[in-house]
């Protein structure tokens, strides 16, 4: 890389087809990214994940960046926070309807519990159980589910709300609301 290229050359370079340029950016951003995503988070996993799928995000919509719009870093700062956010409040929703299955955040649940919770997740049907393990723990939006599965995204929504159902009457769990997940994650 000349010594005068900017974040923005190189990110123009890359919209025209440089694969060096896109490993370029990433050296020199994905620092000050991870900082400001460990900041706001205070998980250590969490950023270096965000990180990652920003980056990915970036590679995939690299055309949607506009330099007249700001500077590369601003736009990929502006990628990471949004899925951040996506993230935390996925993971509200979670804690608030499944408290048994909080992500690593909270205490693990005992070895029984995690037995329990196994088992019941094999009483449901193939197709619940895809869509209930893509949406808590990988973590994905109901539309990226969709296009992994290949169903429409009703369909998720659906799967979702009857296997979120059908757990409350296998782990005889009182409070659990699915009508936040016929919202769209």
């Amino acid at each position: 890389m000349e010594p005068f290229e900017t974040e923005e050359g190189l990110m123009l370079r890359f919209q025209q087809g440089d694969g060096a340029a896109f490993d370029r950016l990433y050296v020199l951003l994905k620092g000050p990214l991870y900082t400001f995503l460990y900041r706001f988070s205070h998980d250590e996993q969490l950023s270096m994940d965000l990180v990652q799928d920003a980056f990915l995000m970036l590679e995939r919509n690299k055309q949607s960046y506009q330099p007249e719009k700001g500077r590369v870093k601003s736009y990929l700062l502006q990628i990471g926070y949004r899925l951040m956010i996506n993230k935390l409040n996925r993971r509200r929703k979670w804690r608030s309807l499944l408290p048994f299955l909080a992500p690593a955040a909270e205490p693990a649940p005992s070895p029984e519990d995690r037995l329990t919770i196994r088992e019941a997740l094999l009483q449901l049907s193939e197709e619940q159980r895809a869509v209930i393990l893509l949406a808590y723990y990988h973590d994905l939006p109901q539309k990226e589910i969709a296009d992994i599965l290949s169903i429409p995204l009703g369909t998720v929504k659906s799967r979702l709300h009857h296997g979120l159902k059908q757990l409350k009457l296998i782990l005889e769990v009182e409070d659990l609301d699915t009508r936040s997940f016929s919202e769209g994650t």
